[in-house]
């Protein structure tokens, strides 16, 4: 009778684990992407050599301190913009930029910057007709120097208010990378 009573409890305990368990949606954790590096050019309409901001940082977080290359920008000009991200932490590296633009919808990059007559603009957008900021215009203005934020954002809310200007207020989702870079206009 103890064994029928012990088989009863072991089916019902059984019954139960495959019962919490809901097949139709399987939780699958979302893996960042790891990112080492960044490299935003910058080609000038006039046909002027281009401008290259890099970041790069192959031993991630911690270690040895990322390498950062600012640029110098000519006033009153256009410049059209192009970013890559790699990572090359494996060999070969890969090309995330490649994923990002597959997951269109899932990104957004966000461009802040201190030099106060220096704007930059989105070119692309997703199916949605969001902005990607994979390509940008890069314009400027006077003579300034300070500072480009490049902000990558995972699965940020495009339809909030401003998002879709470049404003991360109401952004959300997950920064993937985000560098600074020195930048002056002479």
């Amino acid at each position: 009778m103890l064994n029928k009573y012990i088989s009863g409890v072991i089916l019902v305990l059984i019954s139960l684990f495959f019962c919490a368990c809901d097949p139709d949606e399987p939780e699958i954790p979302v893996e960042p992407e790891v990112i080492t590096t960044l490299n935003y050019t910058l080609t000038p309409s006039g046909g002027a050599p281009p401008v290259m901001l890099s970041f790069q940082d192959l031993d991630g977080d911690g270690g040895t301190a990322p390498s950062i290359t600012g640029g110098i920008f000519a006033a009153n000009q256009t410049y059209s913009g192009t970013i890559e991200l790699l990572n090359e932490s494996v060999d070969p590296a890969d090309n995330i930029t490649m994923e990002i633009e597959a997951e269109d919808d899932e990104h957004q990059f966000f461009y802040q910057t201190t030099v106060s007559d220096l704007s930059i603009a989105y070119t692309d957008q997703d199916d949605n007709g969001d902005p990607i900021g994979l390509t940008t215009t890069l314009t400027t203005g006077d003579v300034g120097s300070g500072s480009i934020t490049i902000i990558l954002r995972h699965q940020p809310d495009k339809s909030a208010s401003g998002v879709s200007v470049g404003d991360i207020s109401n952004a959300g989702g997950e920064t993937d990378i985000e560098v600074t870079f020195p930048v002056s206009v002479q």
